[in-house]
């Protein structure tokens, strides 16, 4: 099946395959993590037993998800350098501190006070688990700084230099950690986060609405999961067009591949709502378009001027067809989310919230659809930052390591198999899990941590039993 393909292209392949599977289980737990802080605070200043019975809940649904996180994540290290040990080399000066720094200022906080969070409330005092709490939360938050910090800096470098063995080298810290493009990924990323949780949590509270509509903790769910939506999705399209226009101004390859702009507009661009890309004929087959509204968009004028691929050399251009579907993709889904969220707050001041079948059964329609949406927005931005690893400055083909394509494709037949046996029978047991409701007591957890060999308990062993051991 691989027998076609060169080492790049399975490289490429296998990087993409373990980060897609790998981005759903941060894109979560970052925003679960949050959603449990909140819980606990609220059951601390009400002593609303409904909200302690849902921070109970999706506690251990969190824990398998961030264990799921940490494993699936693991593997795309060990492929810097195994693939791509070019790319190391020559960002390595600059990304391996920034990466250290998320491992020893993120990870560690978040992992060092989960096992707090999730077994200490009677162990250390209502204060102190909070506290923990907050700080697991805080460390997510963290690790999707730094990360996007990497990743942005590999979008907009900035604050470098490159020594005579042709290396990335700092000079500047504070220009390469806050590159150009790394506040609007940060903001995009977090609320994408924020609102793939919300959709899971409507979906689930949705679903067992449809079974009992007398539920409690699924009503104070699927309300605060609606709060969240009708909040985050209106930022989120507006933090979305500011990425937007920063990545027209740093990356304009990119947007026009998004925008499925062969061809340079002197008068006002079209918005090509839909259409089948043409790479070989250089146009949009089929297009369905507004006329100057992309202008309106991106430039804030009608007649203002767009430039097209026809100013970018050949081989610069990113994908043109995969950038402009994914790109569609997450902004058909962003509007979706809107939608939900304008249905719900309408039912709200109905007093149907909680009757509105149709409602619900649309939440949980739209409970997967976060990940998606995040998913696309992934591809748009590392395909459409092709055929470069270091935009403009480090082509991909020049990243790669002296392995051969039989070795790569044998790694990713395995990496397939592995993945979808493991997380699938992971991502089962989450849903699985779901489908109980709030208030069910174990969700087939412990309460506690399993103890370690050395400190069980000495059990008590009755005297005659101590005879019959003697005489055998």
């Amino acid at each position: 099946m691989f027998d076609t393909l060169t080492a790049e292209t399975l490289a490429r392949m296998q990087f993409a395959f373990t980060v897609s599977f790998h981005i759903i289980f941060p894109a979560f737990s970052i925003g679960l993590a949050s959603y449990l802080a909140v819980l606990n605070a609220l059951w601390l200043r009400t002593k609303d037993e409904i909200y302690l019975t849902l921070f109970n809940y999706w506690k251990k649904i969190f824990a398998v998800a961030f264990g799921m996180g940490v494993v699936s994540g693991i593997v795309m290290s060990y492929q810097f350098g195994t693939n791509w040990s070019v790319f190391s080399d020559k960002t390595g000066p600059v990304l391996g501190p920034l990466m250290a720094y998320e491992v020893l200022s993120a990870f560690f906080l978040e992992a060092g006070f989960l096992g707090i969070m999730l077994f200490g409330r009677e162990r250390v005092g209502a204060g102190l688990h909070m506290f923990a709490t907050a700080m697991v939360a805080f460390g997510t938050l963290m690790s999707a700084t730094w990360i996007l910090s990497v990743n942005s800096w590999m979008q907009t470098p900035a604050g470098y230099s490159i020594n005579e063995l042709g290396q990335f080298v700092p000079e500047d810290w504070w220009a390469i950690v806050f590159n150009p493009s790394f506040p609007y990924r940060l903001v995009h990323m977090v609320l994408a986060a924020y609102l793939t949780t919300a959709l899971v949590v409507g979906g689930v509270g949705g679903l067992h609405l449809l079974r009992r509509q007398d539920d409690a903790p699924a009503r104070r769910m699927f309300s605060m999961a609606m709060w969240m939506i009708v909040i985050v999705a209106p930022l989120q399209i507006f933090a979305g067009d500011a990425h937007g226009l920063n990545t027209l101004e740093h990356q304009p390859a990119k947007v026009m591949a998004m925008e499925g702009h062969y061809d340079s507009h002197p008068d006002g661009a079209p918005l090509i709502l839909f259409g089948i890309p043409n790479p070989a004929e250089k146009r949009i087959d089929y297009a369905i378009e507004i006329p100057k509204l992309s202008s309106l968009i991106l430039k804030h004028h009608l007649d203002a001027p767009l430039a097209g691929l026809d100013t970018i050399p050949d081989e610069d251009e990113p994908p043109v067809a995969i950038v402009f579907w994914s790109f569609r993709v997450m902004v058909g889904l962003g509007f979706a989310m809107l939608g939900l969220g304008a249905w719900g707050l309408w039912r709200r001041f109905r007093g149907q919230l909680y009757s509105a079948t149709w409602l619900h059964r649309a939440a949980i329609a739209m409970g997967p659809m976060g990940f998606v949406a995040v998913l696309a927005g992934w591809i748009t931005t590392e395909v459409g930052r092709q055929p470069f690893t270091v935009y403009g400055l480090l082509r991909t083909s020049d990243s790669l390591a002296p392995v051969a394509a039989p070795a790569v494709a044998a790694s990713l037949i395995a990496f397939i198999i592995v993945y979808f046996f493991i997380f699938g029978a992971g991502t089962f047991y989450l849903l699985r899990m779901m489908n109980k409701p709030a208030a069910t007591p174990h969700l087939g957890l412990r309460d506690g941590p399993v103890r370690a060999a050395g400190i069980t308990p000495i059990q008590e062993t009755h005297p005659d039993d101590a005879h019959r051991v003697k005489g055998a």
